[in-house]
């Protein structure tokens, strides 16, 4: 039987080897031909492509172009009478070489190696989208939603100056765009790792360059100068009639609702630095003295000595995706996750000069206690819920136990039906006398990544959302919080807010941009079953629905009242979770395995009385 196979592949490789010749001695440039030799089907679709693409007339192909980026960093192949150069032999050797992407499963291994890519067949005279539908989608049964979901990332592209430069947060013109037609940083996120998995690395590094231009400016509101270090919420490109030129118009809080300056803007910079620093292989964009001092400016606004008694970030309230009063101030678990994450990712991007080294140091000792703290006390499952609900109050020395002397009275009663018995979450916000019990999604996802969880906590958040999929999940992931606020709570922390009605928007409504990061969390657990689930889900819906920015209802069953349609993280949320689930190597951009130094052990205090 194996000698079988080796004489079936020996000929294979001969035959190809003479199918090459021939398309060199005909001057043909046959770029892209990917399959295996296992299957003898392949030798089929190898004949179709073949002829497919030669021209009747002439016997001469069509030009095959591999897609390229305005900005030279993808080469072209056309056939222009041409054979096959060296560069171009290498290319094709290198993508036979790859492993094909495959569906995740943790028992299972692909016993041969297949790679689709998509080509195109123009005339001599076509052009090309310098931003391509995917070439490095590899699934050979990809949804008819990735073809689309592609064209529309296209046309979100923002260009600066003829250099792509990000994408727009929606495309839906039938409503007044406000300012959704800008750039946010925290929602080009998705859409950069989309665009690095598809080999588009020009517009990451274009976009992580101008934000960081935009950092160095004078930052005011009415007659106070914000931090050197802050990052822009998000920016515009207009143009300027006086110079007759384009520029870019940056938001830094002073015009967002609530006046907030965005806290998570300049922790998704530092995370999507090492993402493409870690996918490329190319380290001297972040080595530049540039990039560096803009690390070091962030860090010093997070590092800075103050009052506080904790580790955590104290925030106002719509500091983050989050951007409206919802009762987050304090130190809410989807700063604390990103602080953490930015904190390992610099601690990997720093150099090792004189001032690497002190921001070095001052990283690893936050670090440590970050994570005492966080799994300590910001971690709930059964057993803690149980702890909490017997606490004593008014205890007075280092030996207390109910450390933030919260009232075991202020305990939700929804909380004790929603716990599982396997299970567990980070809460949303920890302070004094104060607990917020609402589970939030990104938090629990980025503390999965960044390893803030422990590897048991990690599987107790999955063990969570299983338990509780009707809650979490519902009809389209993923709540953003759960639960809503209702009645007179809803008056008193959101003051009324009428976009953050119960189970809409920011109140629990469900948000599809979230799917990625369930995704890579579920990956990294090993539980890409869940995630699979959770975009068959988004499959039903979300294209002939036009890609809306959320949903409303318990459940998720309505598309939001004041939802924006083709929303792009919406898009690219979903493109990143299918990329991701077909070839998990993708998880190392935006994953980050666990330090073990960082462990500490969970000791509750001696004076502790069951």
């Amino acid at each position: 039987m194996n000698a079988a196979k080796r004489y079936t592949s020996s000929a294979g490789h001969l035959a190809i080897a003479g199918a090459f010749d021939f398309l060199h001695f005909r001057g043909l440039s046959f770029a892209y031909m990917f399959f295996t030799l296992n299957d003898p089907s392949h030798w089929a679709v190898f004949c179709f492509i073949f002829i497919l693409h030669i021209d009747p007339n002439s016997l001469t192909m069509c030009p095959l172009r591999i897609n390229g980026s305005p900005n030279g960093n993808v080469k072209t192949l056309e056939s222009a009478g041409t054979i096959f150069e060296a560069e171009d032999s290498d290319i094709l050797l290198r993508i036979m070489e790859r492993p094909r992407a495959i569906n995740v499963s943790f028992e299972e291994r692909p016993s041969n190696e297949l790679l689709s890519n998509h080509f195109e067949c123009l005339s001599p005279h076509g052009r090309r989208s310098g931003f391509n539908s995917p070439r490095s989608y590899t699934s050979f049964e990809a949804h008819a939603m990735v073809g689309e979901a592609w064209e529309n990332m296209k046309r979100s592209i923002v260009y600066y100056r003829r250099q792509p430069v990000g994408t727009v947060a929606a495309m839906d013109h039938s409503v007044e765009e406000l300012n959704y037609d800008q750039v946010f940083v925290r929602d080009f996120v998705p859409s950069a790792l989309a665009f690095l998995m598809n080999g588009e690395e020009a517009v990451v590094k274009n976009f992580l360059l101008k934000t960081l231009h935009l950092q160095s400016w004078e930052k005011m509101i009415d007659q106070f100068k914000l931090g050197e270090g802050v990052m822009p919420a998000s920016f515009k490109v207009i143009h300027n009639p006086v110079r007759n030129r384009e520029i870019l118009i940056a938001d830094f809080g002073e015009s967002a609702i609530g006046r907030v300056a965005p806290v998570d803007s300049g922790f998704w910079w530092i995370i999507l630095l090492r993402a493409y620093t870690r996918h490329t292989g190319d380290s001297s964009l972040a080595e530049m003295p540039e990039c560096q001092r803009g690390m070091r400016l962030i860090l010093t606004l997070c590092l800075s000595e103050a009052f506080d008694t904790f580790p955590t970030l104290l925030c106002a309230d719509g500091c983050c995706m989050i951007d409206r009063r919802m009762g987050v101030y304090g130190y809410p678990i989807e700063i604390q996750a990103l602080f953490f994450m930015a904190l390992r990712c610099a601690l990997l991007l720093l150099k090792q000069d004189q001032e690497g080294k002190e921001f070095i140091e001052r990283i690893v000792k936050r670090l440590h206690a970050l994570s005492f703290h966080m799994r300590n006390y910001f971690w709930l499952d059964l057993k803690q819920l149980n702890d909490i609900y017997r606490y004593k109050t008014e205890e007075y020395s280092h030996t207390a136990v109910n450390k933030f002397n919260v009232m075991p009275d202020s305990l939700p009663d929804w909380v004790f039906d929603f716990m599982p018995t396997r299970g567990g979450y980070f809460i949303g916000n920890v302070s004094p006398a104060r607990m917020d019990f609402r589970w939030f999604c990104l938090g629990n996802c980025v503390a999965i990544l960044s390893s803030l969880a422990t590897p048991e906590q990690a599987s107790a958040i999955m063990d969570l959302i299983e338990s509780r999929w009707d809650e979490l999940v519902g009809e389209m992931p993923l709540k953003i919080c759960y639960p809503a606020l209702e009645s007179h709570e809803w008056r008193i922390v959101t003051g009324c807010d009428p976009k953050n009605t119960r189970w809409s928007y920011h109140n629990g409504g469900s948000w599809p941009v979230l799917l990625w990061l369930l995704t890579a969390a579920c990956i990294k657990t090993g539980r890409p079953q869940i995630a699979r689930r959770a975009i068959e889900l988004a499959e039903n819906r979300l294209s002939k629905d036009h890609w809306p920015e959320y949903y409303d209802g318990k459940t998720g069953r309505y598309i939001g009242k004041q939802a924006r349609k083709f929303q792009t993280w919406s898009i690219s949320g979903y493109l990143v979770a299918k990329m991701m689930l077909e070839d998990p190597s993708h998880l190392g951009m935006i994953s980050l395995e666990e330090d073990k130094r960082m462990k500490p052990l969970m000791k509750r205090s001696t004076s502790w009385t069951c």
